[in-house]
């Protein structure tokens, strides 16, 4: 996995303060992105052992809610496995972390990935700019859905946090 930067202290990208991993990778090419260079899936540093403790020193902060994963997109393809070991990795040593993840994929092309069902939140869709809405809650376009996964999953049926 390559990645682009590591944002913290962030408000923007999920529920409270953040850290916020943005990786390198997407092929869905959505016009009027607000993050274009982050497309190329060469892109970037390699994500390694220093940029893994930077995450955890953050996250090692109480008043740090959580983690977002955002991009690029963190379920293209080639990201899929990395993304899944490091938030396998950061379940087990901060559980009390909620686990955000933007994605262009739909819920229903990706619900089925076993690193879905350990978010806590995954905002999907394609950004369409015909859609955008800068009043919208933590999505740029009105097609976006922010899921409660976990219930989601439980009700087989898509759970928004916002209306």
């Amino acid at each position: 996995m390559r990645y682009h930067n590591i944002t913290k202290d962030d408000m923007l990208n999920g529920t409270g303060l953040r850290v916020v991993l943005w990786v390198a990778g997407c092929n869905h090419g959505c016009k009027g992105c607000h993050n274009p260079v982050t497309w190329n899936i060469n892109g970037g540093l390699p994500f390694d052992e220093a940029a893994k403790e930077e995450i955890f020193e953050e996250l090692r902060k109480p008043y740090i809610e959580g983690i977002t994963f955002s991009g690029g997109d963190p379920l293209h393809p080639v990201n899929r496995k990395d993304v899944e070991d490091l938030i396998t990795e950061i379940r087990i040593k901060f559980p009390d972390k909620n686990i955000w993840l933007y994605t262009g994929f739909s819920w229903e092309e990706v619900k089925y990935l076993p690193l879905v069902e350990k978010l806590d939140v995954l905002v999907d869709g394609r950004f369409i700019e015909a859609l955008k809405d800068t009043k919208l809650y933590w999505r740029g376009s009105s097609n976006q859905k922010v899921i409660n996964v976990k219930e989601s999953l439980i009700r087989n049926a898509i759970v928004s946090i916002i209306q």
